[in-house]
């Protein structure tokens, strides 16, 4: 399924929503670019929180303007040497259209520099002081000298413009117009929300979209993404799908964990950005091993980031069952640092889902539990665990009542079954004998007392074993 973010991501500024008066600036400033003079501020932050539109609003930009676009993000080396080979050489030069003819910038040729998370490289070589061809060593220092000379317009986009200009960032204060974007409203969020369900055919309780909008505390990214994963394989979704999403810490999001974690090879960058989500580390787990196949196209990464993930699995089964804490650090580092620096190729953008199995789970929850009192009820009688009869009686007891009538009667007064676990015995296929079990059990003799059931399957495990031997004879599980 196509990445919905970037499937409904604004062509123009006109279909940005929220933020009008940072547009404006934004326009502003690319008029004074576009009458074929350098302005004052030849570059632009934009600031502001993830997912709010300031990525979109630069393409969009460009977009508008026709110009072409050059942008170094966070999966690409953004080292002093990159960044004099890519942005300053694409600043002092003139332009090519997309057809490959030479615009000169005098007839409105203009390519516009994009630097997106220019507030996070420079935070990373504070923290790991490593000096190679991934790392920020002088990236700093390259920007703002190639601020000072561009002959095309620059925007660098932030999460936090003070983090940026810290340390030798002071200079960007003066060589930038700042543009500060703020939380999007969630009445502006319901309306994205309620065209791309159209779009998609999609039929959608209004109260799912203003919980989903609620809960992405104006991070319209999150608020696309949530609704995504709750269209999955299905055309309608009610208020109770919602659940599925739960309650989880909008300040770092879980899909820009995941893709931390998967495009980075720095073990600490990917064991902080795990642990920065407010997400149980069981549940992340579920997160990544369900998006590791998405991204780990190459089968050498992918056995060795599955091979890290089911360590970790183990680790956490120890933990749980043996009360052994002190794994639990081995487990968390395993399933971020152990999958990040499994791989040896580097991937393009990936579309990540929500885990296949917790949805199968909630969808599964009526049929389980009334496996669970059925396997209660037989527990009880039998003076056996439910986890024997779950992995041993369960599936022998199913075979008598769907071939054996008297039986199945039988155990329907004994064991009281109601209609919905009788319909569960039975299953599908067997479901046009419910009316006559039914009416049998209501003639059964109430007073005939409990009786012990091992026996009669014992004895029709036996009759399995003999049945087996002769190829002619079906067993009861071909029924």
């Amino acid at each position: 399924m196509e990445d919905w973010t970037e499937k409904y991501r604004p062509k123009t500024l006109r279909d940005i929503i929220g933020n009008d008066h940072a547009i404006s600036t934004v326009g502003t400033w690319s008029e004074e670019w576009n009458q074929g003079e350098i302005p004052e501020k030849r570059a632009t932050i934009l600031s502001g929180k993830p997912g709010i539109g300031k990525t979109s609003s630069a393409l969009a930009l460009a977009h508008d303007l026709g110009w072409t676009v050059l942008e170094l993000n966070a999966s690409d080396a953004r080292n002093e040497t990159s960044i004099k080979q890519v942005a300053t050489a694409g600043a002092i030069n003139e332009t090519f259209d997309d057809a490959g003819r030479f615009i000169p910038s005098h007839k409105g040729g203009r390519k516009l520099i994009i630097l997106d998370e220019a507030d996070n490289i420079y935070e990373k070589i504070e923290k790991s002081e490593v000096e190679n061809n991934l790392g920020d060593k002088g990236g700093k220092k390259a920007i703002i000298d190639t601020i000072r000379i561009t002959k095309q317009p620059i925007i660098l986009i932030v999460n936090d413009y003070y983090d940026l200009t810290k340390g030798g960032g002071e200079p960007l204060k003066q060589l930038c117009t700042v543009i500060q974007f703020y939380d999007i409203g969630p009445n502006h969020i319901v309306e994205l929300l309620k065209r791309i369900c159209r779009e998609e055919n999609i039929t959608a309780d209004i109260r799912v979209l203003k919980t989903i909008a609620d809960r992405s505390k104006g991070d319209v990214r999150s608020a696309v993404n949530d609704l995504q994963s709750l269209c999955l394989n299905r055309k309608q979704i009610s208020i109770e799908d919602v659940d599925v999403l739960g309650y989880r810490d909008r300040e770092i999001l879980i899909f820009d964990a995941l893709r931390e974690m998967f495009k980075t090879k720095n073990l600490q960058n990917s064991r902080e950005c795990m642990r920065d989500i407010d997400v149980q580390p069981e549940m992340l787990l579920l997160w990544i091993s369900e998006n590791l196949p998405r991204e780990y196209l190459d089968i050498e990464d992918l056995v060795k980031g599955y091979d890290a993930v089911s360590k970790a699995d183990m680790f956490f089964n120890r933990v749980n069952k043996r009360r052994s804490y002190e794994l639990w650090s081995y487990a968390c580092d395993l399933m971020s640092g152990g999958v990040s620096v499994a791989k040896t190729h580097s991937y393009g953008n990936t579309q990540y889902a929500f885990p296949s199995w917790i949805k199968e789970m909630k969808s599964n929850q009526p049929a389980r539990m009334v496996r669970d009192s059925v396997v209660k009820k037989i527990s009880k009688l039998n003076h056996t665990s439910e986890q024997k009869t779950r992995e041993a009686i369960l599936s022998q007891f199913q075979s008598l009542f769907r071939n054996d009538s008297r039986f199945a009667c039988r155990m329907i007064k004994t064991l009281d079954f109601s209609e919905s676990e009788a319909k569960y015995l039975l299953g599908k296929k067997y479901l046009h004998k419910m009316k006559d079990i039914l009416q049998c059990a209501e003639k059964t003799d109430e007073k005939q007392g409990e009786i012990d059931i091992r026996p009669v399957l014992k004895k029709k495990t036996e009759e399995e074993k003999k049945e087996s031997n002769d190829p002619k004879q079906p067993s009861i599980f071909d029924f």
